[in-house]
């Protein structure tokens, strides 16, 4: 443990009820307490869930610090957010305890809670319109003549010296009225009559909601809740979406998910179009200097191998499908070409050079071109390999990246060795087979 912070209540700068404080724990680095054998962050905040999870007339909350969320990408600690919207509050609220029960259900998922707090108790003023209007008297007058009785209300500006002052009116010590006493005001109506509040004004004891939140206009009530373990945000979100539909929606309600995970979702749209975006480019540029449709279009058979590998590795390394092997998989998309183009490129010349047939220029590129190919494949591969492990301090946030990379081109490496020669040789040999044919038939015609 490095230093402890401490704060109770808000401040000029931070917006924070009085009745909650925070606590923030900085822990040594991870070398440090893997040295000292002690726990990790996430078995740390385990620990103090279980310490603080009775504690009477409290609400604890524990939550691990993040510069970079769950598979390298980053996010608040409480990435899980479903909005419930409509107008009607005490439905809203219904519907979000009955989300709330649903998201503590879901395995890895902690510290679920609903932000809009509890109710506080209220005197509302309500206009029995009828009356009003019997007494001859607007909503409206009402309603100032209450604001100016107990908040007051600029009447004017007072000018002086190129300086103006607000005139308040507002009734002689207000904040020591009772309600009864304001009841036994009395307004004038239309006809110039004093009229007693009490006639057309009741009050009414409820509990009223202390804010009100809002997105888009649209009164909104939030579920919230943190992650633990190893569990990933989309699979944790797919199944809540899941169990979510079996809840009733009344007219005019919605249920939404969090800007996390709609970003993420968006994100992951993003880097598949990035994906296909590269190969395309690659195997243009592969056309254009080989001259030729063919012989790209083999070299991109070693494509879907480094798939084997990428799929492969992540699922040995408990590693998610995320913005980190995202990236790896678009560099991917330039670097196993590589070997193959290797391969396609001298047999190709010892085709055209030598007059080799298709079998024996294959077996020759093959001999002759194995050492560079496992030269190239070698480097980057063992180049990775520290990236891979995570070592240091926020390693892991980099390691998925360079995890999708040394699987995909290990296997893709390997394999493109027998798959693409086979490919190269039976597209080739329908080639020469084509060309025989056409020659035969050219000749029969002259």
């Amino acid at each position: 443990m490095r230093a402890i912070i401490s704060n109770v209540g808000g401040s000029s700068w931070r917006g924070v009820a009085t009745n909650q404080a925070g606590i923030n724990v900085r822990l040594g680095t991870r070398l440090e307490r893997q040295r000292l054998g002690q726990r990790s962050t996430e078995q740390v905040a385990q620990q103090l869930r279980r310490m603080f999870a009775d504690v009477p007339g409290m609400e604890i909350r524990v939550a691990e610090g993040r510069s970079f969320g769950r598979g390298g990408m980053g996010g608040s600690s409480e990435p899980v957010e479903i909005d419930v919207r409509g107008y009607d509050m005490n439905l809203s609220q219904e519907i979000a305890h009955q989300v709330l029960s649903i998201v503590r259900g879901v395995p890895g998922v902690v510290d679920a809670r609903i932000t809009r707090e509890g109710r506080m108790p209220e005197a509302q003023l309500r206009i029995d319109r009828r009356k009003a209007a019997d007494l001859g008297l607007w909503v409206e007058d009402i309603a100032t003549f209450l604001e100016i009785c107990m908040a007051g209300k600029t009447a004017a500006e007072y000018r002086v010296d190129g300086k103006e002052y607000p005139i308040e009116v507002r009734l002689v010590n207000s904040e020591k009225m009772t309600l009864d006493e304001l009841l036994s005001l009395s307004i004038t109506n239309v006809d110039g009559r004093q009229v007693s509040l009490r006639n057309v004004v009741s009050i009414v004891d409820e509990k009223g909601p202390t804010v009100i939140e809002r997105k888009n206009q649209q009164r909104v009530t939030s579920i919230r809740a943190a992650l633990s373990g190893e569990r990933a945000l989309g699979s944790v979100m797919d199944e809540l979406k899941e169990a979510l539909r079996l809840i009733p929606m009344p007219n005019g309600f919605i249920i939404e998910y969090g800007t996390e995970y709609q970003d993420q979702t968006d994100m992951m749209q993003d880097l598949v179009f990035g994906v296909i975006l590269a190969l395309v480019l690659v195997y243009m540029v592969m056309a254009c200097q080989f001259e030729s449709l063919r012989d790209p279009f083999v070299v991109m058979f070693s494509v879907p191998l480094a798939a084997i590998g990428v799929l492969t590795i992540l699922f040995m390394t408990n590693t998610t499908i995320n913005l980190q092997s995202m990236i790896g998989c678009i560099m991917l998309g330039g670097i196993v070409v590589n070997n193959a183009i290797i391969l396609v490129d001298y047999a190709n010349l010892l085709r055209r050079r030598d007059g080799f047939k298709v079998r024996n220029a294959l077996e020759e590129s093959g001999r002759r071109r194995l050492r560079p190919i496992l030269m190239t494949a070698l480097t980057t591969i063992l180049g990775l390999v520290p990236l891979a492990l995570g070592w240091g301090d926020g390693g892991e946030a980099q390691a998925p990246m360079a995890r999708a990379v040394v699987g995909g081109l290990t296997t893709s490496t390997l394999i493109t060795l027998l798959v693409v020669p086979v490919v190269y040789s039976l597209i080739e040999t329908r080639r020469e087979i084509e060309g025989r044919t056409s020659k035969r038939l050219q000749a029969v015609k002259d």
